[in-house]
């Protein structure tokens, strides 16, 4: 069977393909992964104001962009006429009205969307005639080999990450009436409330003693993780599940986490906003029990095995042939 000849169009300027930046998932994704798969000739297009895509639909069946937007792809001249599909990762969803993707739809005349979230979650943003499939990418494994065993980190505290929001009573008042389902309270309320607790130490404040130490890095030198978000999974739960951490993930029907294929005390911890502290203090007053170490040996084995970049593109490739049939 012949290769599927794909055109990758991008910006040099996105950050988020850049090797170098800290979130460096997509880099990994499209710049690595697409090229090891041996059902798919990539070629890569870098430009950042246009570039005239009529002459592409002589040598390549599809054209892949990374994000429905020109943050992240120049002007396709050309592409009213373009008979090949268009394929393109779409950003977070709930912001699709505040930067107009819509608009880029027609414009970069896109047949088909993908991103790691749920089609559910998809379509509470986008209507429902778009064509969208959940494709979970992001996990390098290569990049979770140098981890430290489970028994030499630390287990007195649960390390925490990602944004926050401000917990304060005046704060969310105020945020609800003037900037509602835009703070962090509202995206991140169980990792904020988490962060609280004197137990739980946020990735921030052991940055600057682990200088030069990569996101992964922190993770590895602690037996605990958190990993938290209010309306949808995000690649967290993979990073720390990866990084061999004993993950406490909210797993929730707001959420609907469960797509993912975790489960509660065999790949990971479960937790709400209900029985989160209670979980913490099960794991803390016994944190020799062997049973921890198993359920961050397993959550990791599933992660990288489920979740790897190669298991990703394999899922993108039958989206792919199915647009160009």
């Amino acid at each position: 069977m012949e290769k599927i000849k794909v055109a990758f169009i991008y910006k040099p300027s996105d950050k988020f393909l850049s090797r170098d930046y800290f979130d460096n998932t997509t880099y990994y994704f499209f710049m690595k992964a697409l090229g090891r798969n041996d059902k798919l000739d990539v070629s890569y297009f870098s430009e950042e104001k246009e570039i005239d895509v009529v002459p592409l639909e002589k040598y390549f069946d599809v054209i892949l962009i990374s994000g429905n937007h020109s943050f992240h792809t120049p002007e396709l001249k050309g592409i009213e006429n373009l008979k090949i599909p268009v394929v393109s990762r779409t950003g977070d969803f709930h912001f699709a009205k505040r930067y107009n993707t819509f608009d880029f739809h027609e414009k970069f005349k896109i047949d088909y969307y993908f991103n790691f979230m749920d089609k559910n979650y998809f379509y509470k943003f986008y209507p429902k005639d778009f064509k969208y499939k959940t494709i979970v990418f992001g996990i390098e494994p290569d990049q979770y080999d140098d981890n430290s065993q489970f028994k030499n980190r630390i287990k007195n505290q649960i390390i925490n990450s990602g944004a926050l929001g401000n917990s304060s009573l005046k704060s969310r008042m105020f945020n609800r009436i003037m900037n509602p389902k835009r703070t962090g309270w509202y995206f991140y309320k169980l990792r904020t409330m988490c962060n609280n607790l004197s137990y739980v130490i946020h990735a921030r404040k052991i940055a600057e003693t682990y200088k030069n130490k990569s996101y992964i890095q922190l993770l590895s030198k602690y037996q605990a993780s958190i990993t938290a978000t209010t309306h949808y999974p995000t690649l967290k739960y993979l990073e720390s599940t990866a990084a061999g951490c004993l993950t406490f993930m909210e797993i929730t029907e707001e959420n609907n986490g469960k797509y993912l294929g975790f489960e509660d005390g065999k790949t990971s911890i479960f937790i709400n906003e209900k029985n989160y502290e209670e979980k913490f203090k099960e794991y803390l007053n016994s944190t020799n029990d062997p049973k921890w170490e198993e359920i961050a040996r397993r959550g990791r084995e599933f992660t990288l095995t489920k979740f790897s970049n190669d298991t990703a593109v394999k899922s993108l490739v039958s989206l792919l042939e199915k647009a160009i049939s």
